[in-house]
């Protein structure tokens, strides 16, 4: 047979061939696809049947971010002071302060002490946990109804009357310099809606500054029962609100008159602490006294751009004791 008649024959089965492939290629890639999906969508079943069906990205974001809030550990107390007294000095003989110390108001550096952790009545002293929280809630300017209560607090009173209307700062200068009771009161009722949610604040802030021999029963320091502290804690207490600027312009501040409503006009205040008047330097702090406590006194002075505070508890001569141990500081500069 001559080969030309053989080889179309090859040709045309192999034509056929890639016909039918080409026919049955679609058709393969649809069943595979479909067994992939199935595949898949198995896995996925049997997946969520043991994951509980995960819930999405944004809700366990804010499921982990509930976890990490409610197991942080509790914020962790400042050190405000620290160090073993650095300088020695005969002021032993000399100091009447029973508890007493010095501290550079920078560094935090505990300069001199006596007793300085010895719990004792504080009386008016008090009054600088009073202003540092309260100059952070209520508005300098803010104009403040007075409650009827405060007329009633005892003793040192500036003479608010309930229901007529001052501003916040005036009563700050009382508070401060006059060292008004009814003041204390009425800032206490103003930043935290009662005196006593103001007391709870006092306390909790007392704990977060590390003022661990520290208890507050009243804003003003009048009732010496349970309202105690240290020369420690009353000296990191100062070096704390001493970074607020108006409590520095408030505790430097001699002498102040403010106009007043009708009938009274104006008043003025003058500032208990006499360091202000005689002492180089000298720019705080406050004074205390109550018949428990006995003379009291937180001071500050600057002098060459260095602040030291000096606490004297129960003194019988506090400004004399004041500037021994700020002369002491000074000069070993």
């Amino acid at each position: 047979m001559p080969l030309d008649v053989l080889t179309p024959v090859a040709p045309r089965k192999r034509r056929r061939r890639r016909y039918r492939l080409r026919r049955l290629l679609p058709l393969a890639l649809l069943a595979g696809g479909a067994l992939a999906a199935g595949l898949l969508v198995g896995w996925r079943g049997a997946g969520a049947g043991k994951a509980h069906a995960l819930p999405p990205p944004a809700v366990r974001r804010r499921e982990t971010s509930h976890r990490i809030a409610t197991s942080a550990a509790p914020a962790r107390q400042l050190v405000l002071l620290h160090g073993r007294p650095q300088l020695a000095g005969d002021l032993h003989a000399r100091l009447l302060a029973p508890e007493a110390i010095l501290v550079d108001a920078q560094t935090g550096r505990v300069l001199w002490e006596r007793s300085a952790h010895q719990r004792r009545a504080i009386a008016s002293t008090t009054k600088i946990m009073t202003a540092l929280l309260a100059l952070r809630e209520v508005p300098w300017h803010r104009t403040i109804t007075v409650s009827g209560s405060v007329s009633r607090v005892p003793l040192v009173r500036e003479g608010l009357r309930g229901g007529e209307h001052v501003q916040a700062w005036k009563l700050f200068y009382s508070l401060l310099l006059y060292s008004g009771n009814d003041d204390a009161n009425q800032l206490a009722i103003s930043s935290a809606g009662s005196v006593g949610a103001f007391l709870v604040q006092m306390n909790d802030e007392a704990r977060r500054l590390g003022m661990d021999d520290t208890r507050f029963t009243s804003p003003s320091g009048v009732i010496d029962k349970g309202n105690y502290s240290t020369a420690w804690d009353l000296a990191a207490l100062t070096r704390y609100a001493l970074r607020n600027p108006r409590f520095r312009k408030l505790v430097r501040t001699p002498r102040i008159e403010v106009s007043w409503a009708p009938p009274t006009h104006s008043k003025i205040y003058v500032n208990n602490n006499w360091l202000l008047r005689v002492y180089h330097g000298a720019n705080g702090v406050k004074t205390g006294f109550t018949t428990k406590s006995g003379w009291c006194l937180v001071a500050s002075a600057t002098r060459h751009g260095r602040t030291l505070i000096a606490v004297v508890l129960d003194s019988g001569n506090i400004y004399a004791d004041a500037e021994n141990l700020l002369n002491l500081g000074f000069s070993h500069g």
